[in-house]
């Protein structure tokens, strides 16, 4: 019988598949002037679509340059976003 390694997940900068344990991911909160800003769901608890991403400035760096959370996060063009700020919950 297959031995089991759990649940595994991309990282959105690097593109590396890794267990999700290893992984923190990010969702999308509406602010009160109507924006989004993504944030750390250290829990994975909140609602809505996740971004996962490991916790190195240099997957955040590549996750920005390539606006990987817009993608991941599935958000509409017309909605803003800064792609470089993450939000800590």
């Amino acid at each position: 019988m297959a031995e089991r390694h759990g649940p595994v997940r991309t990282c959105i900068g690097c593109r590396e598949r890794t267990a999700r344990e290893q992984l923190v991911r990010h969702v999308l909160e509406r602010t009160g002037d109507g924006s989004l800003r993504v944030v750390r769901d250290d829990a994975r608890r909140r609602p809505g679509r996740g971004a996962w991403l490991h916790d190195l400035d240099r997957c955040r760096q590549l996750a920005a340059k390539r606006r990987a959370f817009r993608r991941a996060l599935r958000v509409p063009g017309s909605d803003q976003l800064d792609d470089g700020v993450v939000d800590e919950a």
